[in-house]
């Protein structure tokens, strides 16, 4: 999807401990239209920018992850927290800046 005109982006950095735990499961964002190599190429150094439509699969792609037994089955592991840490950030800046 080609932003338009009046689509406003977020931009972020990403901590690499969050950045290694999301890439985990870029492989669910296949179908996002590049999302997934977005992700797999971003290294951390400089702030990425998520439109909309990004963060809604990247959202939604964490809470199935998070609530999944088998992908996260001890929820005091490290990486569960991070991602866990990563979600709630990402749900906040889209509800600041997307909800009405």
């Amino acid at each position: 999807m080609k932003p338009g005109k009046n689509d406003i982006s977020i931009k972020r950095k990403i901590s690499l401990r969050k950045l290694v735990e999301l890439q985990k499961h870029t492989w669910q964002m296949c179908e996002a239209f590049g999302l997934d190599n977005k992700i797999d190429n971003y290294k951390g150094m400089r702030p990425i920018s998520f439109y909309r439509w990004d963060l809604d699969c990247i959202l939604n792609v964490l809470d199935m992850a998070l609530n999944d037994e088998k992908e996260c089955p001890d929820k005091r592991d490290e990486g569960y927290i991070e991602l866990y840490e990563l979600y709630m950030d990402l749900k906040k800046d889209y509800e600041y800046t997307y909800e009405d």
